[in-house]
């Protein structure tokens, strides 16, 4: 195989935890709910993270912190003036410290819709995902998997009620985060991988829905290999593997959810996919 996998297979779909009938509601749901809740970008920042394949480094799609490092005082300024509190950051204080300011995910200045939108009308930066929404947050990205101290927010409780019902009843034993990810048209998620292989002890728990199926995801680790599609409006794929989302000329969505799965499931699939059992993929 190209990638790394789950028990031997390149994927595995867990159709069999959602049927038609559910997910179609979740659609409306949630293609209805997200014209009512503040949404916002993510993804400016992969590459300076380090974490997109090294063969999209030299794409033309600029990043986050490469727009930022180059930015001259009078730049600087204009992105904190944008804040929802630009008293909040000195920015002579960060220069006479020898700091270089650094914005947006797992930084210390999150950015808001106003400084992205900018960001990306001036300078050319790009969000791979341009809708993005928290129906229950994380504080960190490494507690991603705890449901500790944890729940789901007031609005998305009520904006997205069957969704949540739905997200409650999968077979977790804990939740640590749920968010709808959704790209605008003609819009691509780049290879990037969560987590870097031989870092963690065991494949990071989650399940992804995409209810419509019109997602192109896929997997790939090698410049000239064959990406792996991923067929299936429900599964769990290794973050180990790069992974991203093809462009197509129309909005496209999903909603992950991490945690950590009950034992007894997380067995029963290992027993299907050692043994090549529908509706493992």
């Amino acid at each position: 195989m190209n990638v790394h996998g789950i028990f031997g297979r390149p994927y595995l779909s867990l159709e069999h935890v959602i049927d038609d009938a559910t997910l179609a509601t979740m659609d409306r749901e949630i293609t209805r709910g997200l014209v009512r809740v503040p949404v916002s970008y993510t993804g400016g920042s992969l590459k300076w993270m380090g974490v997109v394949a090294p063969w999209v480094m030299d794409d033309g799609y600029r990043d986050l912190m490469d727009a930022v490092d180059g930015f001259s005082r009078d730049e600087l300024a204009e992105l904190v003036a944008l804040a929802d509190d630009p008293g909040a950051f000195d920015l002579d204080a960060e220069t006479r410290a020898g700091k270089k300011p650094r914005f947006g995910d797992e930084t210390e200045h999150p950015l808001n819709l106003a400084q992205m939108r900018w960001l990306s009308f001036r300078h050319g930066v790009y969000f791979p995902w341009k809708v993005c929404y928290h129906l229950l947050e994380n504080d960190q990205w490494d507690d991603k998997h705890s449901g500790a101290g944890k729940s789901f927010v007031d609005e998305a409780r009520t904006v997205f009620p069957e969704t949540i019902r739905v997200i409650e009843s999968l077979p977790f034993s804990e939740i640590g985060r749920v968010v709808i990810f959704g790209l605008e048209p003609n819009d691509h998620a780049p290879l990037h991988r969560d987590t870097e292989p031989g870092k963690a002890l065991a494949v990071a728990q989650s399940i992804s829905i995409e209810p419509r199926g019109t997602k192109r995801f896929y997997l790939s680790n090698a410049e000239d290999a064959e990406p792996t599609l991923i067929d299936a409006r429900v599964y769990w794929f290794n973050d180990m593997d790069y992974h991203g989302v093809l462009a197509d000329p129309f909005f496209r969505y999903s909603v992950r959810v991490d945690g950590r799965f009950r034992p007894d499931f997380l067995r029963d699939l290992e027993r299907r996919a050692r043994a090549k059992e529908s509706p493992v993929r």
